[in-house]
């Protein structure tokens, strides 16, 4: 065999030894790291599917929580623009329902308040009820909402003789349901109600169950408001509806 033959045939097997030792090594290495990366990656997709889950349901919760708050809210809406005025054809009662708001820290009457009474006082003077009676405790302060509004009303040529007081009610439902009682010892079956727009429809809702002949008069504000005030009152009127809907036609029933 000559030189060049023997030569050639050892670098051939030296390649094939190397190449098979070579592929052999990567084979071991590629198996080994498969074997590592394999719970890693187990460990990864369970911990992010995990992760993923959380985010979905907590997802889920606050859409069902913005449906139904959005339900309610549409349900309020839809009841104050459907909630009656009357449920009679009288011009004339036995009374006038002045239902109260808040007092000043010194006892004086709010602008609403104080618009509450002079439009009572304005449908007296017109002959539409021969007495007021007005309603409503201390809530926000130490005045009696009633004793102010006597006040104001007596300030505004109303005798005393005229005036009925109800100091004890804290929320539109007592001020519907001690009234009805004052009208109903009295022998009287009928009322007009005295309050600020937005407060209407609500009241009306609250009276419809009350057995009385009955229809709701606003009393516009005495001067110009803020071009935000209207909405405002409007929303928080809309979040009591909400309420009045919800718990307290069901829950806070009075019996006049």
């Amino acid at each position: 065999m000559e030189p060049k033959t023997t030569f050639k045939k050892l670098c051939i097997s030296s390649y094939t030894l190397v190449s098979l030792y070579s592929g052999l090594w990567r084979s071991s290495l590629t198996n080994v790291r498969s074997i590592r990366q394999r719970p890693v990656r187990r460990s990864r997709h369970s911990r992010g599917s995990s992760r993923r889950r959380r985010p979905v349901w907590r997802r889920r919760l606050i859409l069902w929580s913005l449906a139904v708050c959005a339900a309610l809210v549409t349900w309020a809406i839809l009841a104050r623009h459907f909630a009656p005025v009357s449920n009679t054809s009288l011009n004339h009662f036995d009374a006038i329902v002045v239902l109260g708001y808040k007092a000043d820290s010194d006892g004086n009457p709010t602008p609403t308040q104080l618009a509450r009474v002079t439009e009572a006082v304005r449908e007296y003077e017109l002959g539409v009820a021969p007495r007021l009676i007005l309603t409503g405790g201390a809530v926000a302060n130490r005045f009696d909402e009633a004793q102010v509004m006597a006040r104001t009303a007596q300030a505004q040529g109303i005798p005393s003789s005229a005036i009925l007081l109800e100091p004890a009610a804290r929320d539109t439902m007592e001020n519907a349901c001690f009234s009805a009682r004052i009208l109903k010892q009295h022998g009287w079956r009928s009322a007009e109600v005295v309050s600020s727009p937005q407060h209407l429809p609500r009241a009306a809702m609250i009276f419809s169950g009350l057995g009385l002949e009955w229809r709701t008069h606003a009393a516009p504000p005495l001067s110009p408001q803020p071009a935000a005030y209207g909405p405002v009152l409007e929303t928080v009127e809309t979040l009591k509806t909400v309420r009045y809907l919800v718990w307290s036609r069901w829950f806070e029933r009075c019996e006049p």
